[in-house]
């Protein structure tokens, strides 16, 4: 019964990981982006109002989707609160475009002489007894619009062609009206050269200028270095509106990871100090943010204390790393008060002893501290997926005997699976340890008595699940499904993998604390604060160590830039009582890639808030390299 019940909620929790994303270039992305944002605006003032009906959802039709009931359950359960603009770019990535071929095909079914009309009777009849059912007065209208010819007969082909180019009108229009506020925009706050991206709608300038108004982060392939173009024309705007532009300029020249010395040497005698260690992964979640656990660090008496964060390779060759061991880490120590808002940060990890452990080294008072895992998410992000040509690796199989087994890449993938939720490494899943991975797989946790039933059926020592046991668990589920792999690509996904058995989102790391003289618990957590929590202490990471500087003409809005020993982050702080959209170009950056994915983007920031803008790291970590960002104002509603 666990089985079952675990089954449906890994359904109804990772539906959306089943989803087929094409493989798009960059000027599709940015496209696609455009008209997204132009179908958002086209409803809401601002891309910061969140979808709050599943009625609203509808909006899908302004973007040139045709989304049925099932679609939209699919998208908004009966969980689904809200939905915001990012998760509204995710969902249209996902859904394809209604194609006239596809229109066709299903009038032709309803077409009996082939003669291409469809009578009045038997669309009626389609409509209003099979799949969605319509009612006679919505039928009533589609005729009342389509029959040309009053005669009763619909020519669908005609008909057809109309649907799409209304949809395709209504989305110019959008994209219209999206290039004209920007376009004002830029005229009344702005110098920067206009250049809207090639649109697959039309090939007019319906487009909009998804680079200077993208609100917002998606998550397009990764950039890489780009040459910025300026704008050599002089201004024709007079005085008066040039003094309303508001911007600020900063450069900042970084040398590379390879010429820094190490800064936080090893203590002498580590060896003999308390060691504790556990191991956690980073995971790229639907709508691009990375999640993580929390951990919780207790120290009995003050003590020095020396603390690392790196990623953990799980390669089956020594001679062969893991590709995220390039993928950046960082662990803040945040003193644990009697609730989640008295903690205060105490310090966090920005050197480096080698190349991929990030450190930090001071003294703790005795008491409980959060140990919050961070990366920028400039390296560990979405990619375009692989075209769907591409065979995805066989999960199961036959024996010569008939029976299902697992093939041996599956159980190459469990096994480091294993691996990554064996969080104090001893060889053996606790309960707590397997349900970390059945939160993050099915939403579920398993209780004592299904661990009782486990233990009755698959390989436990101490009361814990082995290698062998996880694995045969698998195969047992597997087998229940007589071979289908549906349920173990939902578990491979929610753990990062895609179909060729990659693990490409999501990041293993592992954290080292030693202590001098004391002993020292280590546990993992989950707390549903933790997200919060953790931008929380980011925005006081970057404010404590760093100045601010107001935006020319705007004294209440203010950046903070954050230079580290390997990563530069700026912050947003709005502190009028209005909404304001900040325009930030990094085109003549060199070497940097942005945890945005694009150089060219806008942040709204909500009245009397602050917001982390971006993050950037070295492309290349053995080039110096050089970020110049640009932030301009351009609206303050």
């Amino acid at each position: 019964m666990w089985i079952l019940t675990r089954d449906i909620k890994k359904h109804s929790k990772k539906i959306t990981m089943s989803f087929q994303e094409s493989h798009r270039s960059s000027d599709e992305e940015e496209a696609l982006y455009s008209q997204c944002r132009a179908a958002y605006l086209a409803v809401y003032r601002s891309s910061l109002t969140n979808i709050t009906s599943k009625q609203q959802l509808c909006l899908l039709q302004q973007a040139g989707r045709n989304p049925s009931l099932a679609t939209l359950n699919k998208y908004w359960t009966p969980r689904t609160s809200k939905l915001n603009f990012d998760d509204f770019f995710e969902i249209l990535r996902c859904e394809k475009e209604t194609e006239e071929t596809e229109l066709m095909r299903a009038f032709k079914k309803m077409d009996v002489n082939g003669d291409g009309y469809v009578t009045h009777s038997d669309l009626e009849k389609a409509l209003t007894t099979r799949g969605e059912k319509m009612t006679t007065e919505e039928v009533n209208t589609i005729f009342s619009l389509a029959d040309i010819n009053k005669d009763g007969k619909l020519n669908y082909a005609e008909f057809c062609r109309l649907l799409l180019s209304t949809a395709e009108q209504c989305q110019v229009a959008a994209l219209e009206k999206l290039e004209a506020d920007a376009k004002l925009k830029i005229q009344n706050f702005g110098s920067q050269s206009y250049s809207p991206p090639k649109s697959s709608v039309s090939s007019s300038s319906a487009a909009a200028a998804a680079a200077q108004v993208a609100a917002t982060h998606p998550q397009p392939p990764e950039t890489s270095d780009t040459t910025g173009r300026k704008d050599s024309r002089s201004s024709s705007r007079p005085s008066s509106a040039r003094s309303r532009r508001s911007s600020l300029a900063n450069s900042i020249t970084m040398t590379s990871s390879s010429a820094k010395a190490n800064k936080v040497p090893e203590p002498v005698g580590l060896q003999e100090w308390h060691h504790s260690y556990v191991k956690g992964c980073f995971f790229l979640e639907d709508d691009g943010s990375i999640g993580s656990l929390q951990y919780q660090l207790h120290v009995p008496q003050p003590t020095s204390v020396y603390l690392t964060i790196q990623p953990l390779s799980l390669s089956h060759r020594p001679d062969k790393c893991s590709p995220w061991t390039t993928v950046d880490t960082a662990l803040f120590v945040m003193s644990a008060g009697e609730t989640k808002e008295d903690s205060a940060l105490v310090h966090f990890t920005e050197s480096k002893d080698k190349e991929v452990h990030y450190v930090w080294k001071g003294e703790l008072n005795s008491g409980t501290y959060y140990l919050l895992p961070f990366t920028s998410g400039c390296r560990l992000k979405k990619r375009s997926k692989k075209s769907l040509s591409d065979k995805p690796v066989e999960l199961v199989y036959r024996t010569d005997t008939g029976e299902l087994d697992l093939t041996r890449e599956l159980r190459e993938a469990l096994s480091d699976i294993f691996e990554v939720i064996d969080l104090d490494g001893n060889g053996l899943l606790s309960l707590e340890e397997y349900n970390f991975f059945e939160l993050r797989t099915s939403g579920e946790k398993c209780d004592k008595d299904a661990w009782a039933v486990c233990k009755e059926n698959f390989d436990m020592r101490k009361n814990q699940l082995t290698r062998q046991g996880f694995i045969e668990l698998n195969l047992m589920e597997a087998t229940e499904k007589n071979g289908d792999p549906a349920d173990l690509w939902l578990t491979l996904e929610a753990m990062g993998y895609n179909r060729m058995l990659e693990l490409v989102e999501a990041c293993p790391f592992q954290i080292d604390v030693h202590c001098e003289g004391t002993q020292l618990s280590l546990q993992p957590l989950s707390m549903d604060s933790g997200p919060k929590l953790l931008n929380q202490t980011l925005q006081k990471s970057i404010t404590a160590r760093t100045g601010a500087k107001a935006l020319r003409g705007q004294e209440n809005v203010f950046i903070y830039t954050f230079r580290g020993e390997h990563r530069i982050s700026s912050l947003i702080a709005n502190k009028t009582n209005q909404k304001v959209t900040v325009h930030v170009n990094n085109e003549q950056s060199r070497n940097c890639s942005s945890s945005r994915g694009m150089n060219v983007f806008a942040v709204e920031v909500p009245a009397r808030s602050k917001m982390v803008c971006q993050h950037v790291l070295p492309i290349n970590d053995k080039q110096d390299w050089t970020y110049n960002c640009v932030e301009t104002i351009l609206t303050c509603t």
